[in-house]
Protein backbone atom coordinates (compact mmCIF):
# COMPACT_ATOMS: atom_id res chain seq x y z
CA UNK A 1 0.00 0.00 0.00
CA UNK A 2 1.88 3.07 -1.20
CA UNK A 3 1.21 6.66 -0.25
CA UNK A 4 -0.47 7.12 -3.60
CA UNK A 5 -2.26 3.91 -4.43
CA UNK A 6 -5.73 5.30 -4.85
CA UNK A 7 -7.24 2.24 -6.51
CA UNK A 8 -5.86 -0.07 -3.80
CA UNK A 9 -7.36 2.21 -1.17
CA UNK A 10 -10.73 2.19 -2.93
CA UNK A 11 -10.81 -1.61 -3.12
CA UNK A 12 -9.60 -1.93 0.48
CA UNK A 13 -12.39 0.33 1.72
CA UNK A 14 -15.20 -1.33 -0.25
CA UNK A 15 -15.66 -3.97 2.44
CA UNK A 16 -15.33 -1.41 5.19
CA UNK A 17 -18.00 0.76 3.60
CA UNK A 18 -20.53 -2.05 3.88
CA UNK A 19 -19.75 -2.66 7.55
CA UNK A 20 -19.19 0.96 8.55
CA UNK A 21 -21.64 2.86 6.37
CA UNK A 22 -22.65 5.11 9.27
CA UNK A 23 -19.03 6.19 9.72
CA UNK A 24 -18.72 6.99 6.00
CA UNK A 25 -21.92 9.06 6.17
CA UNK A 26 -20.63 10.90 9.25
CA UNK A 27 -17.49 11.96 7.42
CA UNK A 28 -19.41 13.09 4.34
CA UNK A 29 -21.91 14.91 6.57
CA UNK A 30 -19.04 16.96 7.97
CA UNK A 31 -17.85 17.79 4.46
CA UNK A 32 -21.37 18.97 3.67
CA UNK A 33 -21.41 21.10 6.83
CA UNK A 34 -18.12 22.75 5.94
CA UNK A 35 -19.25 23.39 2.36
CA UNK A 36 -22.50 25.00 3.59
CA UNK A 37 -20.56 27.13 6.08
CA UNK A 38 -18.29 28.41 3.30
CA UNK A 39 -20.77 28.94 0.48
CA UNK A 40 -24.37 28.55 1.65
CA UNK A 41 -26.98 25.82 1.42
CA UNK A 42 -27.88 26.12 -2.28
CA UNK A 43 -25.82 23.68 -4.41
CA UNK A 44 -26.73 25.62 -7.56
CA UNK A 45 -24.54 28.50 -6.39
CA UNK A 46 -22.20 26.58 -4.08
CA UNK A 47 -19.99 24.40 -6.28
CA UNK A 48 -18.21 22.79 -3.33
CA UNK A 49 -21.53 21.68 -1.84
CA UNK A 50 -22.63 20.37 -5.23
CA UNK A 51 -19.43 18.29 -5.47
CA UNK A 52 -19.87 16.87 -1.96
CA UNK A 53 -23.50 15.95 -2.71
CA UNK A 54 -22.27 14.09 -5.81
CA UNK A 55 -19.75 12.26 -3.61
CA UNK A 56 -22.48 11.47 -1.07
CA UNK A 57 -24.73 9.95 -3.72
CA UNK A 58 -21.85 7.91 -5.16
CA UNK A 59 -21.47 6.41 -1.66
CA UNK A 60 -25.22 5.60 -1.57
CA UNK A 61 -25.93 8.17 1.13
CA UNK A 62 -29.74 8.54 1.33
CA UNK A 63 -31.25 11.86 0.23
CA UNK A 64 -32.80 12.27 3.70
CA UNK A 65 -29.33 12.12 5.27
CA UNK A 66 -27.99 14.63 2.77
CA UNK A 67 -30.82 17.09 3.36
CA UNK A 68 -30.55 16.66 7.14
CA UNK A 69 -26.82 17.48 6.98
CA UNK A 70 -27.52 20.59 4.89
CA UNK A 71 -30.28 21.78 7.23
CA UNK A 72 -28.15 21.11 10.31
CA UNK A 73 -25.24 23.06 8.82
CA UNK A 74 -27.48 25.98 7.87
CA UNK A 75 -28.86 26.20 11.42
CA UNK A 76 -32.33 24.80 10.76
CA UNK A 77 -31.74 21.82 13.06
CA UNK A 78 -29.56 23.49 15.66
CA UNK A 79 -26.22 25.25 15.54
CA UNK A 80 -23.05 23.33 14.72
CA UNK A 81 -19.67 24.72 13.71
CA UNK A 82 -16.91 22.72 12.02
CA UNK A 83 -13.44 23.75 10.97
CA UNK A 84 -10.93 22.12 8.65
CA UNK A 85 -7.46 21.35 10.02
CA UNK A 86 -4.41 19.71 8.45
CA UNK A 87 -2.03 17.68 10.64
CA UNK A 88 1.47 16.55 9.69
CA UNK A 89 3.86 14.10 11.26
CA UNK A 90 6.19 11.16 10.92
CA UNK A 91 5.60 7.42 11.19
CA UNK A 92 8.43 4.94 11.91
CA UNK A 93 11.20 4.81 9.32
CA UNK A 94 10.99 8.52 8.57
CA UNK A 95 7.71 8.10 6.67
CA UNK A 96 5.86 11.40 6.19
CA UNK A 97 2.14 11.45 7.03
CA UNK A 98 -0.34 14.23 6.30
CA UNK A 99 -4.05 14.23 7.07
CA UNK A 100 -7.10 16.46 6.74
CA UNK A 101 -9.63 16.66 9.56
CA UNK A 102 -13.01 18.34 9.98
CA UNK A 103 -13.88 18.88 13.63
CA UNK A 104 -16.16 20.73 16.02
CA UNK A 105 -13.58 20.43 18.80
CA UNK A 106 -10.00 21.30 17.85
CA UNK A 107 -8.54 20.23 21.22
CA UNK A 108 -10.19 16.79 21.12
CA UNK A 109 -9.01 16.10 17.58
CA UNK A 110 -5.45 17.28 18.24
CA UNK A 111 -5.28 15.10 21.33
CA UNK A 112 -6.58 12.04 19.48
CA UNK A 113 -4.23 12.49 16.52
CA UNK A 114 -1.21 13.03 18.80
CA UNK A 115 -2.16 9.90 20.75
CA UNK A 116 -2.37 7.81 17.56
CA UNK A 117 1.09 8.89 16.43
CA UNK A 118 2.51 8.19 19.88
CA UNK A 119 0.96 4.72 20.10
CA UNK A 120 2.51 3.83 16.73
CA UNK A 121 6.06 4.98 17.46
CA UNK A 122 5.59 8.15 15.40
CA UNK A 123 5.51 11.85 16.16
CA UNK A 124 3.13 14.68 15.33
CA UNK A 125 4.92 17.56 13.64
CA UNK A 126 4.28 21.26 13.12
CA UNK A 127 2.50 22.84 10.17
CA UNK A 128 4.69 22.62 7.08
CA UNK A 129 6.94 19.90 8.48
CA UNK A 130 6.04 17.37 5.78
CA UNK A 131 3.60 19.07 3.39
CA UNK A 132 6.46 20.36 1.25
CA UNK A 133 7.12 16.72 0.28
CA UNK A 134 3.69 16.42 -1.39
CA UNK A 135 1.95 17.98 -4.38
CA UNK A 136 -1.79 18.70 -4.23
CA UNK A 137 -3.46 17.21 -7.31
CA UNK A 138 -6.88 16.14 -8.51
CA UNK A 139 -7.15 12.39 -9.08
CA UNK A 140 -9.96 10.75 -11.05
CA UNK A 141 -10.16 6.95 -11.16
CA UNK A 142 -11.94 5.33 -14.12
CA UNK A 143 -12.23 1.54 -14.15
CA UNK A 144 -11.33 0.01 -17.50
CA UNK A 145 -14.01 -1.56 -19.66
CA UNK A 146 -14.32 -2.84 -23.22
CA UNK A 147 -16.44 0.22 -23.97
CA UNK A 148 -13.50 2.58 -23.35
CA UNK A 149 -10.77 2.66 -25.99
CA UNK A 150 -7.43 3.56 -24.42
CA UNK A 151 -6.27 6.09 -27.02
CA UNK A 152 -9.70 7.73 -27.25
CA UNK A 153 -9.97 7.99 -23.48
CA UNK A 154 -6.56 9.58 -23.09
CA UNK A 155 -7.33 12.17 -25.77
CA UNK A 156 -10.71 12.83 -24.17
CA UNK A 157 -9.17 13.39 -20.73
CA UNK A 158 -6.40 15.66 -22.02
CA UNK A 159 -8.90 17.68 -24.06
CA UNK A 160 -10.98 18.06 -20.88
CA UNK A 161 -8.02 19.72 -19.16
CA UNK A 162 -6.20 16.83 -17.47
CA UNK A 163 -2.46 17.19 -16.89
CA UNK A 164 -1.73 13.50 -17.41
CA UNK A 165 -3.35 10.08 -17.73
CA UNK A 166 -1.70 6.98 -16.27
CA UNK A 167 -2.66 3.58 -17.62
CA UNK A 168 -2.79 0.89 -14.93
CA UNK A 169 -3.77 -2.75 -15.21
CA UNK A 170 -7.36 -2.33 -14.02
CA UNK A 171 -8.01 1.39 -14.26
CA UNK A 172 -7.05 4.78 -15.69
CA UNK A 173 -5.77 7.45 -13.34
CA UNK A 174 -6.51 10.97 -14.55
CA UNK A 175 -4.32 13.64 -12.93
CA UNK A 176 -5.41 17.29 -12.86
CA UNK A 177 -4.46 20.54 -11.20
CA UNK A 178 -6.33 20.42 -7.89
CA UNK A 179 -8.60 23.34 -8.82
CA UNK A 180 -9.46 21.74 -12.19
CA UNK A 181 -10.66 18.46 -10.69
CA UNK A 182 -14.40 18.93 -10.97
CA UNK A 183 -14.33 20.67 -14.36
CA UNK A 184 -12.41 17.70 -15.82
CA UNK A 185 -14.65 15.23 -13.98
CA UNK A 186 -17.80 16.93 -15.28
CA UNK A 187 -16.42 17.13 -18.82
CA UNK A 188 -15.75 13.37 -18.79
CA UNK A 189 -19.18 12.68 -17.29
CA UNK A 190 -20.83 14.65 -20.12
CA UNK A 191 -19.18 12.21 -22.53
CA UNK A 192 -20.53 9.20 -20.67
CA UNK A 193 -17.43 8.37 -18.61
CA UNK A 194 -18.35 7.05 -15.15
CA UNK A 195 -15.69 7.69 -12.50
CA UNK A 196 -15.04 5.40 -9.56
CA UNK A 197 -13.80 8.40 -7.56
CA UNK A 198 -12.76 12.03 -7.98
CA UNK A 199 -10.82 13.60 -5.11
CA UNK A 200 -8.10 16.08 -4.33
CA UNK A 201 -5.07 14.11 -3.17
CA UNK A 202 -1.64 14.88 -1.74
CA UNK A 203 0.84 13.09 -4.02
CA UNK A 204 4.28 12.27 -2.56
CA UNK A 205 7.20 13.67 -4.55
CA UNK A 206 9.30 10.69 -3.44
CA UNK A 207 8.59 7.38 -1.71
CA UNK A 208 10.34 5.62 1.13
CA UNK A 209 10.71 1.84 0.82
CA UNK A 210 9.72 0.20 4.10
CA UNK A 211 10.81 -3.38 4.77
CA UNK A 212 11.36 -3.63 8.53
CA UNK A 213 8.51 -5.68 10.01
CA UNK A 214 7.93 -3.46 13.07
CA UNK A 215 7.82 -0.33 10.93
CA UNK A 216 5.33 -1.91 8.55
CA UNK A 217 3.14 -3.01 11.48
CA UNK A 218 3.09 0.42 13.11
CA UNK A 219 2.50 2.28 9.85
CA UNK A 220 -0.52 0.11 9.06
CA UNK A 221 -1.79 0.53 12.62
CA UNK A 222 -1.41 4.33 12.46
CA UNK A 223 -3.25 4.56 9.14
CA UNK A 224 -6.08 2.37 10.46
CA UNK A 225 -6.42 4.44 13.66
CA UNK A 226 -6.50 7.70 11.72
CA UNK A 227 -8.97 6.46 9.11
CA UNK A 228 -11.27 5.09 11.82
CA UNK A 229 -11.42 8.49 13.55
CA UNK A 230 -14.65 10.34 12.75
CA UNK A 231 -12.81 13.67 12.66
CA UNK A 232 -10.23 12.54 10.08
CA UNK A 233 -11.32 12.82 6.45
CA UNK A 234 -8.25 11.75 4.46
CA UNK A 235 -4.80 10.34 5.18
CA UNK A 236 -1.74 10.34 2.91
CA UNK A 237 1.82 9.08 3.37
CA UNK A 238 4.95 8.47 1.33
CA UNK A 239 5.64 4.89 2.40
CA UNK A 240 6.11 2.20 -0.21
CA UNK A 241 4.80 -0.81 1.69
CA UNK A 242 4.55 -4.47 0.68
CA UNK A 243 1.13 -5.31 -0.73
CA UNK A 244 -1.31 -6.74 1.81
CA UNK A 245 -3.32 -9.83 0.97
CA UNK A 246 -6.96 -9.06 0.24
CA UNK A 247 -9.21 -9.47 3.24
CA UNK A 248 -12.10 -11.55 1.98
Amino acid sequence: MSGHSKWSNIKHKKGKADAERAKIFTKIGREIALAVKEGGADPDINSRLKDVITKAKSNNMPNDNIMRSIKKASGELGDVSYEEITYEGYAPGGVAVILDAITDNRNRTAGDVRSYFSKCEGSLGTSGSVSYMFDRKGIIIVVKSDAINEDDFMLMALDAGAEDVQNHEEYYEVITAYNDLMSVHNALAEQGIVSESADVEMIPQNYIDVSEADHIKYIHKLIDLLEDCDDVQKVWHNANLPEEEDEE
